[in-house]
């Protein structure tokens, strides 16, 4: 984000998003949770679709934040237990510590299938992590990295939907292993390297 209070209101449009969901988002409401005097949020983003470009382009300068690690590291010799540890943590992380954020992500991903500008920012950001895990996957020496790579990223998702706004349990750290350990398992089966 180019400015601090870019980065303030942001941040106040994903809480809002979290607690009140899309008809909570006003700039008003944003003006009040950031403590900013009125009119603050729409001098920055005059309209409800550029509020809502500015909200999930912060919410994606923070999940890159969190995902820095996991995208960045190279793949070590023991690659299918270092990933297994990593999408672990990271999952982890997304569905208890970050979770009011992943409520806001989804918020903003139901959203962007009714406005066609919003959908080509999301499309575009969802494009960078598959891409990331084909790349993560080519590294690895998986027989398909492009298939094996979106299939990951859906696993991921539906994990996380699932204890997130689905119906599903929290799961914990020890659950993810488990689930991430036998996915990973089938993948690696053709004789790719582990």
């Amino acid at each position: 984000m180019s400015t601090e209070r870019a980065r303030i209101i942001g941040d106040a449009a994903i809480e809002i998003l979290a607690d009140l969901g899309m008809r909570g988002l006003t700039h008003r409401a944003v003006d009040a949770a950031a403590g900013l005097p009125s009119g603050s949020t729409s001098n920055l983003a005059r309209s409800r679709a550029a509020l809502l470009e500015l909200a999930l382009a912060r919410l994606t300068e923070l999940e890159d934040e969190h995902f820095a690690e996991l995208l960045t590291r190279p793949m070590p010799a023991d690659g299918r237990e270092a990933m297994v540890e990593l999408l672990s943590v990271s999952t982890h992380k997304m569905i208890v510590v970050d979770r009011r954020r992943s409520i806001a992500r989804y918020e903003l991903a139901l959203e962007a299938t009714r406005r066609p500008e919003l959908r080509a920012v999301y499309d575009d950001i969802g494009r960078r992590y598959r891409d990331q895990g084909v790349a993560v996957f080519t590294a690895a020496g998986t027989a398909d990295p492009v298939r094996h790579g979106r299939q990951l990223v859906a696993f991921t998702e539906g994990l996380l939907f699932d204890a997130v706004v689905g119906a599903g349990v929290t799961p914990t750290l020890d659950d993810l292993r488990a689930a991430f350990g036998e996915y990973l398992s089938a993948l690696f089966r053709d004789g790719s390297p582990t």
